[in-house]
């Protein structure tokens, strides 16, 4: 090739494009994550059976499994995520449509007068068509590493809906817990008021009769409206428990059905696994994996924008007019080759947030697993923790219900004054409330820790979109 030659100017320009692009930039040193090899208890964990994908069916309340399968299917949350993935999908699609061939076809036709070369007029019906056929040769991998981008964020889509369904559950399953929690508290206040409102009757036929004192009344009465704004109040947090769980599900605020009671659900077993099971049993640690692989190919695509593009096209068609005798074939054949030359700063500044994104993605990931494990780490201790309250607050309640007993004996007996009785009464109740507010904090724990061990979540085998 001549020296001066265009040809061997272009071809210069071309091997020097690449180095436009610079470096490519590496993971940042922040995004390393180390996971440890045991929980902090540093009790190893035991063996366990993988957990069940209807894991709250293990408590045997059909009410509870008929509002798990009922937010699963009509959640505005899970239907937004299922949606997501569509756009996802679709999304795909265009990533790699240019590499692709295009087919497209044209045709037209008119009616006109012209003159001719004679200065005379002259009129003609004219009609042409034609067929176009295009494909941008992936030299340098731009339109790949844009397909495969989509296809790790469909995959992240297909996790995040799955994360989304996962969350769900558990979250039912605990409002429901919480609505049992609350129906139990308002049994034992009103089970409360109705006692007081026994003993505030006699109390007013002694008080009548001359034989209790005015103030023993008026302590009666304080404690049974006491009671009373305390009966009020749990109505109101089941009311508003039931509300909560009825748009959780989807559906318009409402009743929600009870099965049963909570004390006896306890059917839930303790699920186990190593810290390192997390990377592979949560849908959320995927997702963010995936849109890690998502923004690399990303930044693959912009640095492979820096590169020439060659383009085939041709073309067939025909045109007909009343001014010629027969049609005319027409045809073409060739291709181009687009290089930026001028566009190195619009093309930097795409690579340069490219390189920002995968780094956001980076950093995203390490907070999703860092999360996970502080998610399993706070259910366990909490299961510690709750084991040892509820004991205790099993003999709290043992120990107060014998002093209201014996109180109330002395009382009825003249050998104590009705206040005693009243604070042993207050400490029951107390006992009471606390036991089950364990009770629901303990079976809160076995839920979280069964949510953040995977909540039975199995990764589909493939992801793998259709065209």
């Amino acid at each position: 090739m001549r020296r001066g030659h265009p040809a061997a100017a272009l071809l210069a320009l071309a091997l020097a494009l690449p180095a436009c692009a610079g470096p490519r930039p590496p993971l940042p040193a922040g995004a390393a994550l180390a996971v440890p090899d045991h929980w902090r208890s540093g009790e190893a964990p035991q063996a366990s059976a993988p957990i069940a994908a209807q894991w709250w069916q293990a408590l045997g309340d059909p009410a509870l499994d008929a509002l798990v399968e009922e937010g699963l299917a009509a959640s505005p949350d899970l239907l937004a995520a299922t949606a997501r993935i569509e756009v996802a999908r679709a999304q795909f699609r265009l990533a790699g449509a240019p590499g692709r061939v295009a087919v497209s076809a044209d045709g037209g036709g008119a009616t006109s007068r012209t003159i001719n070369a004679f200065g005379q007029g002259l009129d003609q019906t004219q009609a042409n068509g034609e067929l176009v056929v295009s494909w941008e040769a992936d030299l340098f991998g731009r339109i790949r590493a844009a397909s495969d981008a989509g296809r790790a964020a469909l995959a992240a889509s297909v996790y995040a809906r799955d994360g989304v369904s996962v969350a769900l559950a558990a979250t039912i399953v605990t409002g429901y817990v919480g609505l049992r929690s609350r129906d139990a508290q308002a049994d034992i206040a009103k089970a409360t008021l109705a006692a007081r409102d026994a003993e505030l009757a006699v109390i007013r036929r002694r008080a009548a009769a001359g034989y209790s004192a005015r103030l023993e009344l008026a302590q009666a009465e304080t404690a049974r409206e006491a009671t009373a704004r305390l009966v009020s109040e749990s109505e109101l947090a089941v009311t508003r428990q039931e509300n909560a769980l009825s748009v959780l599900v989807g559906r318009a605020p409402g009743p929600i059905a009870r099965g049963l009671p909570l004390g006896r659900m306890a059917g839930l077993a303790v699920p186990s696994a190593l810290p390192g099971d997390l990377l592979r049993q949560r849908p959320d640690v995927r997702e963010a994996e995936q849109r890690i692989v998502a923004a690399d190919r990303t930044l693959d695509s912009a640095r492979a924008a820096f590169m020439p593009r060659l383009t085939l096209r041709g073309s067939l068609g025909a045109a007909a007019s009343t001014a010629l005798a027969d049609p005319i074939t027409l045809f073409s054949a060739g291709g181009s080759i687009l290089a930026p030359i001028f566009q190195r700063g619009e093309l930097r500044a795409n690579a340069d947030v490219a390189a920002g994104q995968r780094d956001i993605a980076a950093f995203a990931y390490r907070k999703t697993v860092l999360t996970g494990l502080q998610e399993v780490e706070d259910a366990q201790a909490g299961l510690a923790r709750y084991d040892e309250q509820a004991a205790i607050s099993a003999r709290q309640v043992a120990s107060a219900q014998q002093a209201y007993d014996l109180a109330r004996s002395r009382y009825r007996e003249g050998y104590a004054a009705y206040l005693e009785q009243l604070d042993a009464q207050r400490t029951l109740l107390d006992a009471q409330l606390r036991a089950v507010t364990v009770a629901e904090a303990r079976l809160a724990a076995l839920v979280a820790l069964t949510r953040g061990l995977g909540g039975g979540w199995v990764a589909p085998a493939s992801v793998e979109p259709t065209r």
